[in-house]
């Protein structure tokens, strides 16, 4: 079992950067794969990137966020991070954090999520 908490959300303006986070419980964060997620009013829910276990030796992004975004993560800390620079008013979303066993771009695929938390950029 994994829980996961999310932190780090607000309101930026256009152009600026947020960082969020999501804090795991349990000894075996290192072992999932983790993912990032978000939801905007009306719409369904969407991969923005997700990061390989063990240290993250590989990631994916969505073609939204590529170059935009990053995804880095400290096991030591059992800490996963969204870094989000040039941020638009398109970006704003609840995000999740999400834990799995595989890497994917379905929700579905990722067995543990956060509460999520509401990222707004204004324009």
């Amino acid at each position: 079992q994994v829980q996961l908490v999310e932190s780090g959300g607000g309101l930026v303006q256009a152009g600026g950067s947020l960082r969020v986070s999501c804090v795991a419980s349990g000894r075996t964060f290192r072992t999932y794969v983790m993912a990032w997620f978000r939801q905007a009013p009306g719409k369904e829910r969407e991969f923005v990137a997700h990061i390989s276990p063990w240290s993250g030796s590989g990631a994916d992004y969505a073609a939204s966020v590529s170059g935009r975004f990053t995804i880095p993560r400290d096991d030591a800390k059992d800490t996963l991070s969204l870094q989000m620079d040039s941020l638009k008013p398109e970006d704003t979303a609840v995000y999740y954090c999400a834990a799995g066993s595989v890497r994917s771009r379905y929700a579905n695929a990722y067995h543990y999520w956060g509460q999520g938390i509401q990222v707004t950029v204004s324009s």
